[in-house]
């Protein structure tokens, strides 16, 4: 297996940007993407944007953005995300960062977006709900945030397969079915009569057979909008991504997927994934393929080499951890290595864990060399959330319910405003989630 051949380390922000700067390796690559969709609802969406523009200092800098929204019980949600969820991400990003602070603050942002963006079109609307894969690029490093069965994968230029978001089908997911269970929901497969039960196991009330998603309002506040975020460092030999939505993956595994395309361009590899799933299974399904090339500057591109064969359960152990040392050993054994490095991953569904700054690898100061004030992360009036301004005694800290919040002081933030610390308590099970919608309208 390649974890037992080739060692993958956890490697500070800091360092990886070092050794860009060390090897003159800052140039951003080039981003080469296509798309293919077979519809059968009208359900599945795509945002793709390659210059979004951010200012830094006196210059201007670009990222890209690639999403796919795959909607259920309508299109309403998938549209609404499609059309809101990047404004609702950067309004959550702090001003004035540098290149590092920016990259570091996006787990934290993306968390905040989703949230925000299921929060807002649950008071426009009853019904309909989406899953959401997000993948921001930024150089070599690519941040991806993901709700729901849609999937994200990267093929390195070396050839090694990785999984950048998570499966939250109940089905397969047993904890987050606990969480469910625990928050007030009820996990269950389809009673057809007499005892008789059908079909994956579905969260009821609603019959959802996802743990998290965008909108699904109808279900309860337990299918919670937080996504799991994946980030990573490419090496400089690149890689492709490939997002799709569910009616490509039911139908092929993985590696079928990456072997199908291999050498063609981003369109036709695009095109030639939907293709081969429709084959194998038939339309049953919106069936939507997203390829992304990250080619490095100055290199043409060429056709990835066969990838070695790993299985779904190999991703975690291939990133060890390791135990903390000085900033010079880091630097000195970080120098060398060019290959994919794992920057950040996180799936709990609790907003206080994925806000908090002092919990284990949570922490953005710990990537970071320089102290990285508070302050600049989240701002002191401001909703953690929705980004609201809040009187000084209208806040509402995070951390308020957890086991460490008498050790807080009073002005520890981040603070939520009253809709949003009612929006945590309610994904948390703490009281029925039918409270929360009483007062909305249509």
């Amino acid at each position: 297996m390649m974890a037992a051949a080739r060692e993958h380390h956890t490697v500070p922000l800091s360092v990886l940007l070092k050794r860009e700067l060390a090897n003159e390796r800052v140039e951003k690559p080039e981003i080469l993407y296509g798309q293919a969709c077979q519809s059968k609802k009208g359900e599945d969406f795509t945002l793709l944007k390659t210059e979004c523009q951010r200012i830094v200092g006196d210059g201007i800098t670009t990222y890209s953005v690639f999403g796919l929204f795959d909607g259920h019980n309508g299109s309403a949600a998938a549209i609404y995300t499609k059309e809101n969820l990047l404004n609702n991400f950067i309004a959550a990003m702090p001003p004035d960062l540098n290149r590092e602070e920016w990259v570091a603050a996006l787990p934290r942002a993306l968390v905040a977006g989703f949230v925000k963006t299921d929060k807002d079109f649950q008071q426009r609307a009853r019904t309909s709900g989406t899953t959401v894969t997000f993948a921001v690029i930024e150089g070599l490093v690519i941040t991806v945030a993901s709700v729901g069965d849609s999937r994200c994968i990267l093929e390195s230029a070396e050839g090694d397969l990785y999984y950048l978001s998570a499966d939250h089908r109940l089905e397969c997911n047993e904890e987050e079915r606990e969480r469910i269970t625990a928050s007030g929901g009820e996990v269950g497969r389809l009673n057809t009569g007499g005892g008789a039960e059908i079909g994956p196991l579905r969260c009821w009330p609603g019959g959802l057979c996802l743990s998290r998603s965008i909108g699904d309002v109808d279900v309860g506040e337990y299918i919670v909008p937080v996504p799991y975020v994946k980030q990573i460092k490419l090496s400089t030999g690149g890689g492709r991504l490939i997002i799709s939505s569910d009616g490509v993956w039911d139908a092929l595994s993985d590696e079928v997927a990456l072997d199908c395309c291999r050498g063609m361009p981003v369109e036709a590899a695009a095109a030639q994934i939907v293709k081969e799933a429709v084959q194998v299974k038939g339309l049953r399904d919106d069936t939507t393929c997203i390829v992304i090339d990250i080619v490095p500057p100055e290199k043409p591109a060429a056709p990835l080499p066969q990838p070695k064969k790993l299985g779904r359960g190999v991703f975690k152990s291939m990133f060890r951890k390791r135990s903390p040392e000085s900033s010079s050993q880091i630097d000195k054994e970080y120098l060398e290595p060019d290959v994919v490095e794992e920057l950040f991953e996180e799936g709990s569904a609790m907003l206080s864990e994925r806000f908090c700054f002092d919990a284990m690898h949570f922490c953005v100061r710990c990537r970071l060399d320089t102290k990285y004030p508070l302050c600049k992360m989240f701002k002191l009036f401001i909703c953690a959330v929705c980004q609201v301004e809040i009187k000084p005694d209208e806040g509402i800290s995070i951390h308020v319910g957890s086991s460490d919040f008498g050790k807080l002081r009073p002005w520890d933030g981040p603070f939520l405003c009253s809709s949003c610390q009612e929006k945590k308590e309610a994904m948390e099970g703490k009281r029925p989630p039918g409270d929360r919608h009483s007062s909305d309208s249509d």
